[in-house]
C-alpha cells in the first residue's frame, strides 16, 4: 500500500483564513497594471491586444504546470531514497528545483532571476505610485521633488512588509491592496462614463481638420490664422 501523501498545508498549525488566501491570490495576479490594459489595447488594437494577452496567459499557465511536474517528479525520486525522505518535508523552493535540474549553477541562476524580477517590479510600482500621488502636490524647491518625498515615505513601509514571512500575516495587507485596486478601477470607469455622456467634443477632437474643409479650427474654436490669411 502506498504511503499516505503529506499535506503540509493541512497541518494543525493556524494558517490563513479563506478570505486571506483569496486576498493573497488576487493581489499576486491582479494589480494596478490592469489600469494600463485599456491603453495597451488602444495602442495595439483589439486583435493584437487580445492575442498578446492570450499568448502571455497560455505561456504563464504552461510554465506553472511545468513547475508542478518538476515538483512531483522530485517527490517520486526522493520517495525511493529513505535517507532523503527523512530529511526533507516535501516542500521545494524555486532554487531547489533549479539545483535538481541544472546543479548549483541552476540554483544561483534561478534565485538571481527571482531577485531581479521582484526588485524590478517593486521599483516600477514605487515609481508609479510616487508619480501619481505626487501629482496632487506642488513645490518650488529645485532640489526636492514630490516623487522623491513619496518614495522616501513608501520605501521603509515596503522594506518592513518584505520582512514578513507569513502569508497569513500579509493577508490583511493583500485585502487592502485588492480594495485599492478595485477603487482605482471604479474611479477610471466612473470618469470614463461621465466623459462619454457629455455631448460636447473634447479640445483635442476640435483641432482635427474635417475632410473637404479648408480651415483647421484652433483650440478656441475660431479659424486658424492660415485660413484667415487665405481669405
Amino acid at each position: 500500500m502506498a504511503p499516505e501523501a503529506k499535506a503540509p498545508l493541512l497541518d494543525g498549525r493556524r494558517g490563513a483564513t479563506p478570505m486571506q488566501t483569496l486576498g493573497n491570490i488576487v493581489v499576486s495576479i491582479v494589480g494596478t497594471g490592469v489600469l494600463g490594459l485599456p491603453y495597451a489595447f488602444r495602442t495595439a488594437g483589439w486583435l493584437a491586444g487580445a492575442l498578446g494577452v492570450a499568448v502571455a496567459g497560455a505561456a504563464t499557465f504552461y510554465c506553472m504546470l511545468l513547475l508542478l511536474d518538476c515538483r512531483d517528479k522530485l517527490r517520486e525520486q526522493e520517495g525511493t531514497e529513505d535517507h532523503q525522505q527523512q530529511h526533507h518535508d516535501g516542500n521545494y523552493t524555486y532554487g531547489d528545483l533549479g539545483e535538481k535540474c541544472f546543479g548549483r549553477v541552476g540554483r544561483y541562476f534561478t534565485e538571481a532571476t527571482i531577485i531581479l524580477s521582484q526588485t524590478g517590479g517593486t521599483v516600477a510600482y514605487l515609481v508609479f505610485i510616487g508619480q501619481n500621488i505626487s501629482s496632487i502636490f506642488s513645490t518650488t524647491a529645485t532640489w526636492l521633488s514630490p516623487p522623491t518625498v513619496v518614495l522616501a515615505l513608501l520605501l521603509p513601509i515596503q522594506a518592513a512588509l518584505s520582512l514578513i514571512r507569513s502569508l497569513s500575516s500579509l493577508g490583511h495587507f493583500s485585502l487592502l491592496a485588492d480594495a485599492c485596486t478595485a477603487l482605482a478601477v471604479a474611479a477610471v470607469w466612473s470618469r470614463r462614463t461621465r466623459s462619454s455622456s457629455r455631448p460636447a467634443a473634447s479640445p483635442a477632437a476640435a483641432r482635427w481638420r474635417t475632410p473637404g474643409s479648408g480651415a483647421s479650427p484652433s483650440p478656441s474654436g475660431s479659424p486658424s490664422s492660415a485660413s484667415r490669411a487665405s481669405a
